[in-house]
């Protein structure tokens, strides 16, 4: 039984909008997770907030309020993603790290397996529930503690290259990298916190590009598209 933690960005629901949510793309999604959940994967979900927060670029607001408010942008996205997979025929549950009235559960590792183990798409929103940690970060934390298979990073580029390929036509890309490698190059793929706690759990991740073609079945499946980030 395959088990996957997939990263969505919240500026990839939002399509060529650049914000709010793009139904459609939206669709593409539940779909190719709902092929997998189909094939016996277990399949967790965490999203950012990005298409309708970016409070990190802000002076004027107080860091430890810009990133609650950043939690709560996450929250919406799981909320309208998950109602979004249940049109597509899959039951979800969403768990936060803080209590949210009756919109969500609260987390907890046994309540994260339990759904997963029932063949629920399990939504995990509001970050970690403290400041100063990205949604990066909570990826990695929770991938670990429903002990996932591999991370599935989802992004607007097909995999780790050694430079910009929007600025240098001969960027290499790479099949597979360590975590370690990623660091030192200062390539990106996650923050400080999440690379260290992905290395020091041996947490392999795979990036690749969310709008080529079935893309999410192909990495779910482990097959070669990407690049795999060991740990």
């Amino acid at each position: 039984m395959r088990r996957i933690l997939l990263k969505l960005s919240g500026e990839a629901l939002s399509g060529d909008k650049g914000k709010g949510f793009d139904e459609p793309t939206v669709i593409k999604v539940a779909k190719q997770v709902k092929t997998l959940l189909d094939e016996g994967c277990q399949i967790g979900i965490v999203i950012g907030g990005g298409n309708f927060w970016r409070g990190r670029t802000s002076e004027k607001i107080d860091r430890t309020k810009a990133d609650q408010i950043g939690m709560l942008a996450t929250v919406m996205n799981c909320l309208y993603v998950s109602e979004i997979f249940r049109t597509e025929g899959m039951e979800t549950g969403i768990l936060t790290p803080f209590t949210i009235g009756a919109f969500t559960d609260l987390f907890s590792k046994d309540k994260a397996v339990e759904g997963l183990s029932s063949g629920k798409v399990m939504f995990f929103a509001g970050g970690i529930g403290h400041p100063y940690f990205s949604t990066d970060t909570a990826t990695v934390l929770r991938a670990i503690e429903i002990a996932a298979d591999e991370i599935l990073l989802a992004k607007s580029i097909d995999g780790v290259y050694d430079s910009d390929p929007a600025k240098n036509p001969d960027a290499k890309k790479y099949d597979t990298i360590s975590i370690d490698e990623v660091v030192a190059m200062g390539l990106g793929v996650v923050d400080g916190a999440a690379a260290i706690l992905a290395k020091e759990n041996k947490m392999p991740m795979r990036v690749f590009h969310l709008g080529e073609e079935n893309s999410i079945i192909n990495a779910g499946r482990g097959g070669a598209c990407g690049t795999v980030v060991t740990a």
